[in-house]
């Protein structure tokens, strides 16, 4: 059975109304700003294409579609679904930069603790600024917050454990703190919580220690796991950081 129901200023005019059989499954949004709330009324389809792609990369395996009825000559509509989730964004962020490694390294894990889902994909470019996207329930978080905490330290945790057990980084000197192994990084850190916990009037950093532990731990275990079944390609992203970020010997 299809329902319909319509809104004006957050408020439900009416109870959900009966309107014919349903085709298929699914959820249509039909909107226009308000102007008594908006500062303009005009809408850039490229603006919401940008975010509606960005939120099918961040909901793997979910088809979502954007219409623009506005047009004199026709509508115009663009559809996204990604299968590979957080995988396939640090992939579009890569496309046209050289890589460490062929594969991005993604998974994704449910923690108690924080009551939610997190989900991580990374990988190293040969360039050497970091880029890190972070969401929380598929809303950007600009300003990081303690997933993002969790998920560096818990990256140089488990690049350090590694290294060290396989004879490439000495006992002695210093570990692979998160400011070496971010040079070069393409990550997207996003969390699914039933109460997120944001800082700031904008919601643009999360909050919580559950979260940070939740996510160092998981990272530290899973790509510590893809590391081990992975040592040629382990050895190939520690040696890439290793070389980039100790000094010249000249220079010490």
């Amino acid at each position: 059975m299809r329902r319909v129901q319509e809104y004006a200023r957050g408020v439900a005019l009416a109870p959900p109304a009966a309107a014919g059989p349903a085709t298929d499954t699914g959820t249509t949004i039909a909107f226009w700003p308000d102007p008594d709330i908006f500062d303009t009324v005009e809408c850039s389809f490229a603006v919401l294409a940008g975010r509606v792609r960005e939120v099918a990369l961040l909901n793997r395996g979910l088809t979502l579609s954007l219409t623009d009825e506005r047009p004199a000559g026709g509508t115009r509509s663009v559809s996204f679904r990604y299968p590979d989730g957080a995988g396939d964004f640090v992939a579009l962020l890569d496309a046209e930069t050289e890589r460490v490694l062929p594969e991005v390294i993604a998974f994704e894990w449910e923690d108690e603790r924080m009551a939610g889902i997190a989900e991580v994909a990374l990988s190293w470019r040969s360039a050497r600024e970091e880029r890190v996207r972070s969401f929380a329930n598929s809303a950007p978080t600009p300003e990081g917050g303690t997933h993002v905490d969790g998920f560096r330290t818990g990256v140089a945790a488990a690049l350090t454990e590694h290294a060290l057990r396989h004879g490439l980084l000495k006992p002695d000197g210093p570990g692979l703190g998160a400011d070496r192994v971010g040079e070069g990084l393409t990550a997207v850190v996003s969390v699914r919580l039933d109460r997120p916990e944001h800082h700031g009037p904008t919601g643009a950093r999360l909050g919580g220690a559950t979260v940070r532990d939740g996510v160092e731990q998981g990272v530290r275990e899973h790509l510590g796991s893809w590391l081990d079944r992975h040592p040629e390609r382990a050895a190939a992203v520690i040696g890439r950081i290793t070389r980039d970020t100790d000094p010249d010997p000249d220079e010490r």
